[in-house]
């Protein structure tokens, strides 16, 4: 079998980021998020439940879906992560976890309103969202084989995200333009549904699962052509004992470790909130500011083309100074920017009045948009460079499921903090408020951080 090329690998690894991207940008965020707060609040309606009060019970259905399939990525991450390892296998799982992603996100097909089912609409919903988790963590243990060099790592991390980023704003693009309808029954392009998508049963929405998988599926293969395992002579094949043992004596010597286990704390709360800001960021748009869909994807629009942008030259930055103070400016910058979002109302920014009508809390949406964007995507493509400076490096796929458990152990936190101020208050727009702290705490815990982690020689 020929050589592959230092280059075709690195550029394998960027298309798993532009092939997963759309299930962030088209699913999580800005068109099916939406679409089931805008279908669960109508069947709610029309089962007698106010609106106000439905809008408020459709975010939390939401939020309560995803804590479910947070914990179970939670519970099963460092453990797979640790059999990986020990039997230096990881395309295989790869291969099982691509196949979840299409097939739980080709299911959101069947989720027309007129038979609409939140059970179902949030179980295949999760089964997508495990999937692309599970094989994020698996492809992101690959980065510190592309590059020797610890410090050309965070460069090689920002180009892939911001890669990635363009994947998910030219996915965007083809939704809204070839098949999302506006209230005037066309797309943005100014052309009917592609394929005769019908409106009236929001096919024209739906198709967006299908479209999700179909693109993964397409996008993968250069990832799969280009990507090896290294073969690690003496490991044995998948032994759930060995990989639970190796896993606990991880678990047992991570108070030996303070910075990394300081990293995870201080990560674990950083990207909960983050990852609260992605998921019902359109639906906020959607129940507080009363956007269409389509405004929604604008909006992620200028998310993305931001994001990509600074995702590229946060790479450079991190390359520079080290992945530390890009975290440290990107949590600040996010921690701003959540209480911009709290502020808004369609007659409000930063709480004081403003006139009926009046288009500033848009654009200042807008602007919100723009900094998710840009200080979002360089903070999570920074945090994976950070990674492979505090993990073990003979153990990188565990330290990346660790990552994961401790992204996932309290990435139900985000959202079920979410759901129940939302269900408290009554309210959208105070129920977002928990984001802000998770930001805070998760600031706090980074002085405890070494900038090159405790495995370094």
């Amino acid at each position: 079998m020929a050589e592959i090329s230092a280059r075709k690998k690195i550029w394998g690894w960027y298309f798993f980021d532009w092939a997963s991207q759309p299930f962030n940008t088209l699913m999580l965020t800005f068109i099916f998020g939406p679409y089931f707060a805008q279908t669960a609040t109508a069947a709610l309606v029309d089962g007698g439940m106010d609106l106000v009060a439905a809008k408020a019970q459709a975010q939390a259905y939401w939020g309560y879906g995803l804590t479910v399939a947070g914990i179970s990525i939670a519970i099963l991450a460092p453990t797979l992560g640790a059999i990986a390892d020990s039997s230096g296998k990881r395309m295989p799982w790869i291969w099982l976890f691509s196949a979840l992603y299409v097939v739980g996100s080709g299911a959101l097909w069947w989720t027309a309103p007129q038979d609409f089912s939140i059970l179902w609409a949030l179980f295949f919903f999760g089964i997508g969202l495990i999937g692309m988790e599970f094989a994020t963590i698996f492809t992101n243990s690959y980065l510190p084989e592309l590059n020797p060099d610890p410090d050309e790592r965070g460069r090689v991390s920002g180009s892939g995200w911001a890669f990635g980023y363009v994947g998910g704003l030219v996915a965007l693009v083809i939704m809204i333009a070839l098949f999302q309808a506006g209230s005037t029954g066309r797309t943005m392009a100014g052309l009917d549904p592609l394929f005769g998508l019908d409106p009236a049963t929001k096919a024209d929405t739906r198709i967006v699962g299908p479209l999700t998988a179909v693109w993964y599926a397409v996008f993968m293969i250069p990832f799969f052509l280009f990507t090896r395992d290294t073969p690690k002579p003496g490991l044995a094949r998948y032994e759930l004992g060995k990989g639970l043992a190796d896993l606990g004596r991880t678990l047992k010597n991570l108070p030996r470790h303070p910075s990394l286990l300081a990293y995870l704390g201080s990560s674990m709360f950083y990207r909960d909130a983050l990852n609260g800001m992605y998921t019902f960021g359109g639906i906020y748009a959607l129940g507080v500011l009363n956007w269409s869909i389509t405004e929604i994807g604008v909006f992620g629009i200028l998310t993305l083309i931001s994001g990509s942008i600074f995702c590229w030259l946060g790479g450079r930055v991190d390359r520079a100074v080290g992945p530390m103070p890009v975290i440290i400016a990107c949590c600040i910058i996010l921690t701003g920017t959540s209480f911009l979002i709290i502020s808004l109302t369609p007659t409000s920014v930063f709480w004081f009045v403003v006139q009926d009508g009046s288009i500033l809390p848009d654009i200042m949406f807008y602007i919100a948009g723009a900094l998710i964007g840009a200080a979002g995507g360089t903070l999570q493509a920074s945090s994976r460079n950070m990674l492979t400076r505090q993990g073990n490096p003979d153990r990188m796929t565990e330290a990346f499921g660790l990552y994961a458990l401790s992204g996932k152990a309290t990435s139900f936190m985000a959202p079920a903090l979410i759901a129940i101020a939302t269900d408290l208050t009554g309210s959208q727009r105070l129920g977002i408020t928990p984001v802000a702290g998770l930001f805070i705490v998760g600031l706090v815990l980074l002085q405890w951080v070494k900038p090159n982690g405790d495995f370094a020689k």
